[in-house]
């Protein structure tokens, strides 16, 4: 199943950034320079993006770190990342990573802020848990995981294809994580914010470690 879900990915990545513009209404990358900005990041920082897919938040996050900072992209999917390395090529410090999100292979309470944007939801089972307990390790004490995600769509149509990709890859995980997200994420982290993009398409949930 794994190796199906790779192909996928790697194939859906061609139209993956389209995909997401649908759902969230973002086509000029507002959103994305929105979430960068309510990360609280500063020159020298050093900023994790798991589930990065092509990559698109990590340019927006590289503005507030500067050339002095770092900013890690990770995803399972090659094919995402070669879209991801194409974006990025000209900067040094944007690194792209194949990993598994639920293992990161990094030391404990190393980045200054860690986000994911419209991915979270497509983890299935238990790495969602296991995620959000790697991404707890390797925050810094104090620092944050926000988390933009789409909100239910109010299109009958958008919101059929929203709940149908879900489905398809398996993920029930996101409609238990739809229902119940303050609790889902408070077992991991201390402080649980939700805020509402002026879209209104898409939502921000922001985790603070302890």
């Amino acid at each position: 199943m794994r190796g199906f879900r790779k192909r996928y990915y790697d194939l859906f990545s061609r139209f993956y950034d389209a995909f997401i513009t649908l759902h969230s209404g973002d086509r000029g990358g507002a959103l994305r320079d929105y979430l960068a900005q309510k990360v609280g990041l500063e020159r020298g920082n050093v900023a994790l993006d798991i589930c990065t897919g092509t990559g698109s938040l990590l340019l927006s996050l590289r503005r507030y770190v500067e050339e002095e900072g770092l900013v890690i992209g990770v995803d399972f999917s090659r094919g995402m990342l070669r879209v991801a390395r194409e974006k990025t090529e000209e900067f040094p410090n944007v690194l792209v990573v194949e990993a598994d999100v639920s293992c990161l292979p990094f030391k404990g309470e190393v980045f200054d802020g860690a986000t994911c944007s419209h991915a979270f939801y497509e983890l299935k089972g238990d790495a969602t848990g296991r995620c959000l307990q790697e991404v707890h390790r390797v925050l810094k004490r104090e620092k944050g995981f926000f988390m933009m995600e789409h909100d239910i769509p109010s299109n009958p149509l958008v919101r059929l294809l929203f709940y149908g990709r879900i489905l398809s890859m398996g993920s029930k995980k996101a409609l238990e994580i739809l229902r119940g997200e303050e609790g889902i994420f408070g077992k991991y982290f201390l402080k649980i914010n939700r805020i509402k993009t002026e879209t209104e398409r898409s939502k921000i949930i922001i985790c603070r470690k302890g």
